[in-house]
C-alpha cells in the first residue's frame, strides 16, 4: 500500500491536504485542495503549513476557504491492501523433511513473502 503523501516543508512529518502552486507571471501563490498527482513544481502542505503560508512582498495568495481534508483512500489502496492479505492468508510450501530435524530442539522459523513476515505463532 502507498503511504499517504507528506508536507514538503523540511522536517514536517504530517500528512499533506492542501497543494501549492506558484502561477510565476501573476505573482500569486495559490494552495487549494490536495491534488490529485503529485506535479513537478507544485508543493503538497500539510493543514498547519497552507493555513500560514506567506508570499513574497507584492506577491498575491490565492487560498482556499473550506476544509482541507486528506484525500480519501484510492481504489489502487484498497488493491493493494487486499492483495497483500491474500499473499500473507496463502499456506506456507511445505520443506522436505531433514534428516538431522529435531522438533524438541528447533526453533519457529520466521519467512517473508514479499514485503510482509510471516511469524508462525507460539504453542
Amino acid at each position: 500500500m502507498r503511504s499517504p503523501r507528506r508536507c514538503t516543508r523540511n522536517g514536517c512529518p504530517r500528512q499533506a491536504v492542501a497543494t501549492l502552486t506558484y502561477v510565476y507571471n501573476e505573482s500569486t501563490a495559490v494552495v487549494g485542495p490536495l491534488a490529485a498527482f503529485a506535479e513537478p513544481h507544485t508543493y503538497d502542505l500539510c493543514e498547519p503549513h497552507a493555513r500560514s503560508l506567506t508570499a513574497p512582498r507584492g506577491w498575491d495568495v490565492v487560498r482556499h476557504e473550506g476544509e482541507f481534508e486528506p484525500p480519501p483512500p484510492t481504489t489502487d489502496d484498497l488493491v493493494a491492501l487486499a492483495e497483500a492479505v491474500r499473499e500473507a492468508a496463502r499456506p506456507a510450501v511445505p520443506r522436505p523433511p531433514e534428516d538431522d530435524h529435531d522438533p524438541a530442539t528447533s526453533t519457529p522459523s520466521t519467512g517473508r513473502r514479499g514485503h510482509l513476515r510471516v511469524i508462525p505463532p507460539s504453542h
